[in-house]
């Protein structure tokens, strides 16, 4: 049994997009996965640097165009809290671009299935 042409057409195109679609979502989150993963790095670095402190320093957290005085303890659990935001949010990041990885391959897949089947 052999498919119409014009029904072969369209259904390549749907299954064309689907996979282009995820072919750029993928670049998307891979971009977001680096910027997140630069940004825990960052995190990691300020955080080793205040636990360095001695405990009576002075420290002091942009607020706007000023800088307001803030205990370690506090900065700290800011810190600790940020980083923890990031890490679910990469995990997110992973389980999209797992996601999508699959997408890409399944649609690569019936596309060449769909065109083995026309062929044949």
């Amino acid at each position: 049994m052999s498919i119409p042409n014009d029904a072969l057409q369209k259904v390549l195109q749907e299954i064309g997009q689907k996979k282009a679609f995820a072919e750029q979502q993928l670049v998307v989150v891979r971009q977001q996965k680096a910027a997140k993963t630069r940004e825990a790095r960052m995190l990691q670095l300020t955080a080793s640097e205040v636990t360095s402190l001695p405990k009576d320093t002075n420290v002091y957290e942009g607020v706007g165009k000023m800088f307001i005085g803030t205990p370690i303890s506090d900065v700290q659990k800011r810190l600790s809290a940020e980083s923890e935001q990031l890490q679910a949010d990469l995990s997110n990041l992973n389980k999209k671009e797992d996601y999508l990885e699959k997408t890409f391959q399944n649609s690569k897949d019936s596309i060449e299935q769909v065109l083995r089947g026309a062929g044949a």
